[in-house]
């Protein structure tokens, strides 16, 4: 029977249902409920699965509809407008070749035009001139759905090595290409119907680059203010140089380092980098006037905290001082104390989750060589034991104290600036899958995440993924605020751990069916994971950042 003929129903997230013809795209459907949407509809989810709004319905489903206050919006605007730079790029010097390299937190993405030294500032005001004019004409984004062969073949006639590389490995024997105006480009992931979807952007001169901004997911109809982040950026720069000198800028030249057997000095490298890098942190702290009697580590979740704190002891016992560890989360309030966020859960992110007043008064204590007792925190009771850990520090000894709020100066101000020395710690990703596809920080961190939870609190990779929103948000509330007052960064990521991180997490996310809103999530970091080929972990040392999600750490 033609679906075009034939009544269907769709279920709708509070359960009500709508009855219509087979056929009708999202885009069309759409148009009966963005009234109830504060943000433009740009995509939607059929069955949990994300579909772009040119999909049409043809069987009995549920439709979710998703706007600019949705992650996979905001995701699928953020690729649309990068779609758009790149052509206006395109139209106005085809010579020259776009680059996009990472996120600044909430600032938006770091791009370089690489050709004819660094852009002027003339020239990035012709290219947003371009754009706007390519997003006031609603240009469609044309889907095109290729033999793997072919797209091999194209990418190779045009010189993208880069890409040709990303999909080399990949099983897929399809490959999915964009057309916008006559221009196409391979793109990971979903794009909006067309131009017109993207007109909220602005672009600031960043020397050699451009930053291209964009509107954020709690606030989709203004542009954040500039706020510069030298620190962060830094640290991206120095982790791209080290990938030009180890000849893995992308997905496909890490591959090629695993088909040739030479992963393993990878590996080697890139965990003698870290060392170094907690060696030249270790030496900060120790060659400081007056020296430093306390060390705050920070950063999000799954960044390494725990295992950069013991490693960062062990390199101060070599500079000859006698570090003590505190963890922030054994000052935990009991649970029934924990205020509530705005899920009606208890908010484990918040400084106020956690006893501030007592944590203040030992630091202090700490700093006058005074002795403390530090409560151990048992997450499984929800409480404190009774017993409690004794500590004096001693005047060569240094207090090391890891937690999520270690830069927060509301848990911090009982000990003075210049007896204080803040770390800021994160995977801050510096390999893309090609010049125009980037491999998001957040998802580095989310995978170790996964594999963790899994590992040692036996959660399956739906709970881990339930939870997550809540944890970015206490990010973003209590953490990314902080970073740049950091005395140091540390970046934990390993150019090397997805394809390690691929052999535990894939198992886990194929668990999830589409029967689960997560569905359209667990998709999302598997295809993602395709790109990667399968690394063993036998020669990854125990002392390795890695050890603390995948298991085999010494410091476990």
């Amino acid at each position: 029977m033609d679906n075009g003929l034939r009544g269907i129903t769709v279920t709708l997230p509070d359960g009500t249902q709508k009855s219509v013809v087979g056929g009708v795209s999202l885009l069309e459907l759409s148009r009966d409920f963005k009234h109830g949407f504060s943000s433009e509809i740009i995509a939607g989810k059929v069955d949990n699965e994300i579909k772009e709004l040119s999909y049409k319905l043809d069987r009995n489903c549920k439709v979710e509809f998703i706007d600019l206050r949705n992650s996979d919006g905001i995701r699928i605007y953020q690729r649309s407008l990068t779609f758009v730079l790149i052509k206006a790029v395109n139209d106005l010097f085809p010579e020259r070749k776009f680059e996009l390299h990472h996120s600044l937190s909430n600032q938006g993405l770091y791009c370089e035009i690489i050709g004819n030294g660094p852009l002027k500032q003339k020239e990035i005001l012709l290219i947003e001139m371009k754009m706007r004019e390519i997003t006031e004409a609603s240009i469609p984004f044309i889907k095109k759905v290729i033999p793997k062969e072919l797209a091999r073949e194209k990418f190779e006639r045009e010189g993208r090595i880069d890409r040709y590389k990303a999909i080399e490995h990949r099983l897929k024997p399809e490959v999915t290409i964009y057309e916008c105006g006559g221009f196409e480009d391979y793109f990971y992931g979903y794009m909006a119907p067309d131009t017109g979807y993207v007109k909220k952007f602005k672009l600031i001169s960043y020397n050699p680059g451009l930053i291209l901004m964009h509107p954020q997911k709690n606030d989709p109809d203004t542009i954040p203010d500039f706020e510069e982040q030298k620190q962060l950026f830094n640290i991206f720069e120095e982790y791209k140089n080290w990938g030009r000198i180890l000849e893995i800028e992308n997905i496909g030249a890490l591959n090629d380092m695993v088909v040739n057997g030479k992963i393993n000095e990878v590996i080697r490298i890139s965990e003698a980098l870290h060392e170094k890098k907690y060696a030249n942190v270790a030496d900060l702290i120790s060659n400081s006037k007056p020296r430093k009697k306390v060390v705050f580590i920070s950063g999000p979740s799954s960044s390494g905290k725990t295992t950069s704190a013991k490693r960062l002891s062990i390199q101060l016992k070599i500079n000859g001082l006698k570090p003590v560890a505190i963890s922030i989360d054994d000052y935990y309030l009991p649970k029934s104390q924990i205020p509530l966020g705005e899920d009606g859960k208890p908010d484990l992110e918040a400084v106020e989750a956690f006893d501030v007043e007592l944590f203040r008064e030992h630091i202090l204590k700490i700093v006058n060589e005074e002795e403390i007792s530090v409560p151990i925190y048992d997450f499984k009771i929800g409480g404190r034991l009774p017993e409690s850990r004794k500590i004096t520090a001693e005047d060569n000894q240094v207090v090391i104290v890891e937690g999520i709020h270690g830069l927060n100066d509301k848990l911090t101000k009982s000990v003075p600036d210049y007896l204080k020395f803040g770390v800021y710690i994160s995977a801050l990703t510096s390999m893309n899958i090609d010049d125009h596809n980037r491999v998001p920080s957040t998802d580095t961190r989310l995978l170790r995440r996964i594999v963790r939870d899994n590992q040692y609190r036996g959660a399956s990779a739906l709970d881990t993924l339930r939870m997550w929103p809540s944890v970015r948000n206490g990010e973003k509330k209590y953490i990314f605020p902080f970073q740049e007052q950091a005395d140091a960064m540390l970046n934990s990521f390993l150019i090397y751990e997805w394809g390690v991180l691929k052999k535990f997490a894939e198992p886990l996310l194929k668990e999830i069916d589409r029967s689960y809103p997560e569905y359209s999530e667990a998709k999302r970091l598997l295809e993602l994971l395709s790109y990667f080929l399968p690394i063993e972990y036998g020669e990854i040392p125990v002392t390795s950042i890695l050890r603390e999600f995948i298991g085999g750490s010494c410091y476990s």
